[in-house]
């Protein structure tokens, strides 16, 4: 006897890179040096919000190629309708930014467990957990730490990102396999790229 599956399959997606950069004004300049120099297959979340809308698509387009040339997925900052328009991997941002739109992939924002059980309504894929340290970000602002971090990540019903004052030797010291950094994925004053920046 045969079984009738007309009930909707969720659309599964690669495998989540490991590391992931998130582009800010600040690290604009080296972009595309450090996205060379990523493992193949880590990600890149655009943000590029100091940018005009126009001079923003632009940018995003230049990265894209390089991202794509790398093996990398990218992942824009904002709705996903956006991101389907410009042909990003996925979309990124608050979850009730997530909310609607078509199917991509959904990296949110999570900063409690409110937002969490949000991330979960808005069939977020991945959550990026955040502040876990301080950052230059929010100077002054209180970071979860690890411990909490941990809490919250340990209620997640999705992979989890660790977010804020990331580097990869803070990542191996905590066990997190997913991370993600503006600031933590430079490069040293020789050119050399370093994961431990």
């Amino acid at each position: 006897m045969t079984r009738c599956y007309s009930d909707l399959v969720p659309i599964r997606h690669p495998p989540l890179p490991d590391v992931w950069l998130i582009s800010d004004a600040r690290n604009d300049a080296a972009l595309e040096r450090i996205l060379a120099r990523l493992p193949r297959g880590s990600g890149l979340i655009f943000r590029h919000y100091h940018l005009s809308p126009e001079v923003r698509r632009t940018r995003f387009g230049r990265l894209a190629r390089v991202a794509r040339r790398h093996g990398h997925r990218l992942v824009l900052s904002g709705p996903p309708r956006q991101a389907r328009r410009w042909r990003a991997d996925g979309a990124y941002g608050s979850p009730g930014r997530l909310a609607r739109g078509p199917q991509t992939l959904r990296l949110a924002t999570v900063h409690s467990l409110g937002e969490l059980a949000q991330a979960d309504r808005a069939r977020a894929d991945a959550v990026l957990i955040s502040p876990v340290f301080p950052t230059r970000s929010h100077p002054g602002a209180p970071a979860l730490g690890p411990v909490r971090f941990r809490l919250l990540a340990g209620r997640s019903r999705v992979p989890v990102i660790a977010l804020g004052g990331m580097t990869a030797h803070r990542a191996h010291a905590m066990g997190v396999s997913k991370w993600a950094a503006i600031q933590g994925l430079g490069e040293r004053p020789t050119g050399v790229f370093s994961l431990h920046s």
